[in-house]
């Protein structure tokens, strides 16, 4: 996300990026810099997500108190002369949409994982695999036939990281909903998965 944020600001661009109150403790940014940091709570200002009870505790904690600091600081921008365009947010966290359209702005999902990973966890969350996954071949559209073992080890052995099968493939529940979506990759790497998805989206 940095590393987009550096790009979109080579393009004219202002981009700010924000981050949870206990990771920026942690950042060792210009402050000159070009790319403007502010900052969220996941409600664990203190002691990051090692101060959850657990992993769905840390993720709902960051829904909850995400979503009410995100619109906050939307409406600070805007109020402070810098107002917000578009909300561009980690696929992993799709209640940043359901923020961005409440304060009235774009909402753009970008998926940091390739598109081929990414198209297996949309073919499951939209129930359009059956899993478990049986072999000893499976399909996806644009990808070539896989061995079930060559999938997500959360899908592949089913129920094996439940909290990480729920993120991933949660990336999912709402992105009919964003203005535009974004991945990263480059289309000669990916160009038939890729193909796959423009005919969804």
């Amino acid at each position: 996300m940095l590393q987009f944020s550096k790009r979109l600001v080579s393009k004219g661009v202002r981009a700010t990026l924000a981050v949870t109150v206990y990771l920026s403790k942690s950042m060792h940014m210009e402050p000159t810099g070009p790319i403007e940091i502010d900052t969220i709570s996941d409600g664990y200002d203190e002691g990051g997500s090692a101060a959850a009870k657990s992993f769905e505790a840390q993720q709902m904690n960051l829904q909850v108190v995400g979503s009410r600091t995100l619109h906050s600081l939307i409406q600070r921008l805007d109020e402070s002369g810098k107002p917000v365009h578009a909300v561009i947010y980690d696929g992993f966290l799709p209640w940043a949409l359901d923020v961005a359209k409440e304060c009235g702005k774009l909402g753009v999902v970008f998926f940091t994982q390739t598109c081929a990973v990414n198209n297996i966890y949309y073919h499951v969350k939209k129930g359009l695999v059956e899993l478990p996954l049986k072999g000893p071949r499976v399909s996806f559209p644009g990808l070539p036939p896989l061995d079930p073992s060559e999938t997500p080890s959360f899908i592949y052995i089913l129920g094996s990281y439940p909290a990480i099968y729920n993120m991933v493939v949660d990336q999912f529940v709402n992105v009919e909903d964003a203005d535009y979506v974004l991945f990263n990759t480059f289309y000669e790497l990916e160009k038939e998965v890729i193909v796959s998805f423009e005919i969804i989206f």
